[in-house]
């Protein structure tokens, strides 16, 4: 029985550690041969030669395993880099048919204190990292429909957070990049479906030395037990996304942690006002929105906090 992935491409950025190691270990179990990229940095054994660092350590795991991989220690929010990641995803297998971006760093500060370097290298790293590859792999997937004259095989899968859902007050650098992903992802979907191309995002809740500092709260699982919080937890969804059997998942944003996955629901219109005037006068706004808003409940405002709360056991499956 072939795989589910058998015969397709796929690039994972930020693969070298956590989220990302447990996605292109999932998308090779699943038969994708694997670029494993991930920002040169030095391997365990302190080496700093980029060719032994993280990547090279997930991609030796995947062929120890008895799948393909090769890894790519470049930066992708690099323009140029980001263009040689998808061109060696090309040359090595002919190819690409999967993109999963997950490349990300931190730098948590109140808006108040957030200096500018805190500010700049965030959105750098996880917004324009993301549009960089999904700009390269846009590319290579409309030349080929073009050239063959039909729809190919493309999916995009981006990572977004529930810190853009919810607001996170620590973090205005990453929630608005993060916010920007989904946008860049909805912005995608419509432009590449007639290509064959997917596009959806996931928010996942994941236990990682990037995120140690932010699931403080949350209490780690004793010997035996299984971490909600563990990568592995997310990295099925990205493989399903990954499928032929996603086709007509497109332009969708997913919550994932711990057993559980949330559909989310794309905002929707909660009130209209209309001028009596021909044009809106301070006055009049005054007199319509100061006592819509009076009604509403104290603190509420238009990020998501309930999706916080969701934990496994309270979904059930559409009838």
């Amino acid at each position: 029985m072939s795989l589910p992935l058998e015969g397709l491409s796929a690039i994972v950025t930020g693969a070298g550690r956590g989220l990302g190691r447990a996605e292109a270990l999932e998308l090779a179990r699943l038969g994708a041969s694997v670029v494993v990229n991930d920002f040169g940095r030095p391997g365990r054994d302190g080496s700093g030669d980029a060719s032994a660092g993280p990547a090279e350590e997930v991609a030796a795991e995947i062929r120890a395993r008895g799948g393909t991989a090769v890894a790519h220690p470049g930066d992708v929010a690099d323009f140029g880099q980001a263009r040689e990641l998808v061109e060696a995803a090309v040359t090595e297998f002919g190819k690409l048919d999967v993109l999963i971006n997950n490349a990300g760093i931190l730098r948590d500060r109140m808006i108040f204190s957030m200096s500018e370097e805190e500010w700049d290298s965030v959105v750098r790293v996880h917004l324009k990292g993301h549009f960089n590859t999904t700009r390269f792999a846009a590319a290579h997937w409309r030349a080929r429909s073009k050239a063959a004259g039909a729809p190919v095989y493309g999916r995009v899968v981006n990572t977004s957070s529930e810190a853009f859902l919810a607001g996170s007050a620590g973090q205005p650098n990453y929630a608005a990049a993060k916010g920007g992903v989904v946008g860049l992802t909805t912005s995608t979907a419509l432009a590449l479906r007639k290509y064959g191309v997917t596009a959806n995002a996931i928010c996942p809740r994941a236990r990682t030395r990037m995120t140690e500092d932010v699931f403080t709260g949350f209490a780690v699982p004793g010997e035996g037990e299984k971490d909600p919080l563990a990568p592995e937890h997310v990295a099925p969804l990205a493989g399903y996304l990954a499928s032929p059997a996603a086709g007509h998942v497109n332009g969708q944003l997913l919550v994932v942690h711990g057993g559980m996955v949330a559909v989310m629901e794309r905002p929707r219109v909660a009130a209209t006002f209309d001028t009596s005037q021909g044009m809106f006068s301070y006055e009049e706004l005054d007199g319509l929105l100061t006592r819509y808003f009076a009604g509403r409940p104290e603190g509420e405002t238009f990020g998501a906090a309930e999706v916080l709360g969701l934990r496994w056991g309270q979904g059930s499956a559409p009838r």
